[in-house]
Order: C-alpha cells, then structure tokens, then sequence
C-alpha cells in the first residue's frame, strides 16, 4: 500500500509579489477618487492678482517681492471691504493709480502696466481643495518685459488673505511620561 503523501504547493514569485501590487493600486485609485471629489469647479466669481517680474535675475525678483510687500495691505483692505465681486473690482479699480504708484516707485526706472484681463492660472491647492488649472479674470501687474517667476493669489474667494479669524490657536501637546522623566532631572 503507497503512503499519501501532502502534496505542498510553494508560492511562486508572483503569487507573492501580487498582495503589494494590489494594495498600490488600491491606493491608487483612493488618491483618485479623493482628488476628484475635492477639486473645486472652475469658480466664474474668481477674482485673481499676478505680478510678473522683469527676468528671474535675483535683481528683478527682490523688486517683485519689495512691490509685493508693499501692494499687499492696499489689495487687502479692498478684499476685506468687498462682499462680492463687482465690489471687488470697483475697490481695486479705485486703488488702480495706487498699486501703479508704489509699483512704479520700486520699479527701478523700468516700465510698469496694470491690465484686467483673463489670465491663464497652473492649479493651485488650498487645504484639501485643489483649483484647476482655467483661465480666470485677473489684474496682471506687469514689471519690464514680464519674463520672470510670478506671484499670484485669488482675491475673491480669499486665498490670499484669509480672514484672521480662521486661524486657531494650538494647544501644546505634553506627554505624561516625558515631563515625569523631566522632573527626575529638574
């Protein structure tokens, strides 16, 4: 009489490459569908701001970001006085001679435009929201030829400015075990 014998089936390099694959693409298609759901529709009530620096010579980007700083309050106080888009528009129209005033300060003698128009904008993330890429109404600063890195931000909806009020305090986290072994030392 012949014995059974267990027949015993090694797993092959595949069969144990193929749990990892899977989890990945698991992953995968989790990053997908959360990034689908948390981009934002192209907002029509979008207002943007771009500076554009002359080259992206360290000269030219210190002025950008020397006319930035400056800039910045002026277009912050329209922000927060506008509740809508027209307003918006008119507080900054308003501000129009100003922004071309401070800009044309630090410009360094070269010249500098001011236009409202529809601008091309990369996607930008805020939070877990991201913004894709569209075409938006913009006020386009313009320094020189206009051949440098740039700076943007929307204005309406604020990412630029968010309100002071939605920021919030940290608490300081402490671990029990790490100040009982301070006050050992102390």
């Amino acid at each position: 009489m012949l014995q059974d014998y267990e027949i015993i089936k090694t797993k092959t390099r595949l069969e144990k490459v193929m749990p990892y694959i899977e989890f990945i693409i698991v992953l995968i298609i989790i990053q997908s569908l959360v990034t689908l759901f948390t981009t934002g529709p192209v907002d029509e009530e979008s207002i943007r701001f771009r500076l554009l620096a002359h080259s992206d010579a360290p000269a030219d980007q210190q002025v950008k970001e020397a006319i930035q700083r400056e800039i910045a309050p002026l277009i912050n106080n329209a922000v927060n006085k506008s509740q809508t888009k027209e307003e918006l528009g008119d507080n900054l129209a308003a501000l129009e001679t100003s922004i071309l005033e401070v800009a044309n300060s630090m410009a360094n003698g070269m010249t500098v435009t001011l236009e409202r128009s529809d601008a091309l904008f990369p996607a930008k993330r805020s939070g877990f929201v991201v913004h894709p890429q569209a075409a938006y109404d913009a006020y386009i600063l313009t320094i020189g030829s206009g051949r440098g890195d740039n700076w943007w931000c929307a204005l309406f909806p604020k990412l630029c400015f968010p309100d002071k009020t939605e920021k919030e305090e940290e608490e300081e986290v402490t671990f029990f075990v790490w100040e009982w072994i301070k006050g050992l030392f102390a």
